[in-house]
């Protein structure tokens, strides 16, 4: 098929997934992937092959340095202890025990060990698309494990592969792949990194702020690649440094660009991936002569629950090692366990390394190495992706973790601790530009009400976790089995939350709101026609100071309370108080409320 029409399926394909998952109440990704298996029994839609190299060079970086814009730093500094067995170990673990499962049905052991690269590593990109539900903290700690475990996987399929091909390998050689893999990886994307933010610091304009940001991914994996390091572990480092140092080489129209195109973009590569995964599962197995299936659906299921005890084992053994202080009650116990273990989704990054191995390699009867990796790997990720999401759900529902609640709970400190300093310092940033007392004295009441608002929310949230626990502890008193119906009261309660927000919200709003009268005398309502000339008062005292001098007044404090709120912001994260999500989250708002006041710049 032409490229056009490819294009304009997979679009299609993507809106009828968009549109039927919330319908069907399934993940958007597994309706994809069903589509792209409906897709490929037509065979000349099977024909569409998914180049490894599209995967590894142009999906890949894009997605993971979306990933990792969007990750905790914090989490993952205090997630290291997990982070990193999980991301080295654990992959060589799972590659070992499926190479040697491979092997007793006959597989020989270097194509084994190619099958074990292929399907050790979750991916990330599944893992953010199915894991939302989960916890925050275990959230993060499964999606920064992912983002590092590729580099992990792609060094064990290079030592697999000069194995096949007859290649002498030596202990010392490994250990010097590792070692650039890794070290190279991480240099590349610092160095890049650093090249960025001296080059954005004093820039402005926000389309130039934006293109040097999306080539930032493509430029740290291409230079990883050229001193055969990780390109997966330099983009992963370039973004977490990007994301981190964001505030100093942006602005908020460059911010306010990129948090509306980077997820649209991200999600129609994401579904494009999932669907052309079904497509490409349908293409191996029609591949296989049908004599061989049977072979190859035992591996496949061997391979999959090994995946799944290598998973549960490794957390029970690593559980007492990678606890942390501030993280004592998620992924440690025994529900948590499996949880864990059941978010551990296989995507488009294992049937990339698949479909890398060439067709040379030996197999068993008429299989070529290439048909028994592609085939396993294919079937693992489908397994993956619609066994275990659409357990995942139900499994979360049983294992009835604890919220966590440390992400509002920040947000909520941040939002009135920057609030209380501005007000602190309103007479000083007043005197600082020239700001009339009677400007002064309005934006001192606005801060105050918003203040007395965010205290409110935080004490409504207080209250309305306090009742919930209070209920659910005299529920599961009276009747044994009413835990089990914990989620609807929740739901419930978050409506009620959004509710009394929102009227909040529109409180707030209308107490700020400008009144409608010049001088005591009221003005005609806006509404009563698009045409009428709004009248003026008669008695205007033209001795005061000028409405557009009081405008202006106005908006320059308010761009200096948006600052000052910056500031304690950035403090409180450099200082460890708040999250780096926590963080992106209000800014997000203040970079609103900064371009209300500035005006859009519009795009050349």
């Amino acid at each position: 098929m032409e490229g056009l029409e490819v294009t304009v399926l997979l679009g299609l394909a993507i809106l009828a997934g968009t549109v039927l998952a919330p319908r069907l109440r399934i993940a958007t990704p597994l309706v994809l992937v069903v589509i792209g298996l409906l897709l490929g029994f037509v065979p000349a839609l099977r024909d569409i092959q998914l180049p490894p190299e599209t995967v590894l060079l142009l999906f890949l970086p894009v997605m993971l340095f979306w990933e990792s814009l969007t990750t905790s730093l914090r989490a993952v500094r205090q997630s290291l202890r997990y982070i990193v067995p999980m991301s080295t170990l654990l992959v060589v673990a799972s590659a070992f025990t499926v190479a040697w499962i491979a092997t007793l049905f006959g597989v020989p052991f270097h194509t084994a060990l190619l099958l074990g690269a292929a399907v050790a590593p979750p991916d990330a990109t599944a893992v953010a698309a199915l894991g939302r539900l989960l916890p925050e903290r275990m959230f993060m700690k499964l999606k920064a494990e992912s983002l590092t475990n590729d580099g992990t996987a792609l060094v064990l399929y290079s030592i697999a592969l000069s194995l096949a091909l007859g290649e002498n390998i030596s202990g010392w050689s490994i250990t010097g792949m590792v070692a650039v893999s890794y070290l190279g990886g991480a240099a590349a994307g610092i160095a890049v990194a650093a090249l960025v933010y001296l080059a954005l610091r004093r820039a402005r304009d926000a389309l130039v702020i934006n293109t040097t940001l999306l080539l930032v991914p493509f430029v740290a994996f291409l230079l990883a690649e050229l001193v055969g390091a990780s390109g997966v572990l330099a983009v992963v480092f370039a973004g977490l440094i990007v994301a981190w140092s964001h505030a100093g080489i942006t602005t908020a129209t460059s911010r306010r660009q990129a948090q509306l195109a980077w997820p649209f973009g991200v999600y129609l590569l994401n579904g494009a991936l999932f669907v052309l995964i079904g497509l490409e599962v349908q293409y191996v197995v029609h591949d296989v002569p049908a004599r061989q299936l049977g072979t190859l659906v035992a591996i496949t299921i061997a391979t999959w629950i090994a995946l799944i005890v290598v998973r549960y084992v490794f957390l029970t053994l690593f559980a007492p090692f990678s606890r942390t202080p501030r993280d004592p009650r998620f992924g440690h116990h025994h529900r948590g366990r499996i949880v864990n273990t059941f978010a551990g989704f296989r995507g488009a990054v294992s049937l990339a390394i698949a479909l890398s191995v060439p067709p040379s390699i030996e197999g068993i009867g008429e299989l070529t190495g290439r048909d028994i990796v592609a085939f396993v790997t294919g079937g693992v990720i489908l397994v993956s992706l619609l066994v275990q999401g659409t357990l995942l759900p139900a499994i979360v529902r049983w294992a009835r973790l604890p919220q966590d609640e440390t992400a509002a709970e920040e947000y909520e400190l941040a939002q009135r601790t920057i609030t209380g300093a501005t007000v602190a310092v309103l007479d000083d940033l007043a005197a600082e530009h020239g700001i009339s007392d009677e400007v002064r004295d309005r934006i001192r009441r606005e801060t105050y009400e918003y203040l007395e608002l965010a205290n409110a929310r935080a004490y409504a949230r207080q209250s309305r976790a306090d009742a919930a626990s209070i209920s659910e502890l005299e529920s599961m008193l009276s009747t044994p089995e009413a835990g089990n119906h914990a989620g609807a009261g929740d739901d419930a309660g978050a409506g009620d939350d959004a509710d009394d927000e929102g009227a909040a919200d529109a409180s707030w709003a209308r107490s700020t709101a400008p009144s409608n009268s010049v001088g005591g005398a009221a003005m005609p309502a806006l509404s009563a026609s698009p045409l009428e000339m709004i009248a003026t008062s008669d008695d205007i005292d033209l001795t005061q100071r000028s409405p557009i001098t009081r405008y202006e007044e106005a908006t320059r404090l308010r761009l200096a309370v948006l600052e000052r709120k910056r500031a304690v912001l950035h403090r409180l994260r450099r200082e460890g108080t708040i999250d780096d999500l926590v963080v992106r989250r209000i800014e997000d708002h203040l970079d609103i409320d900064e371009l209300r006041l500035r005006g859009v710049d519009p795009l050349e």
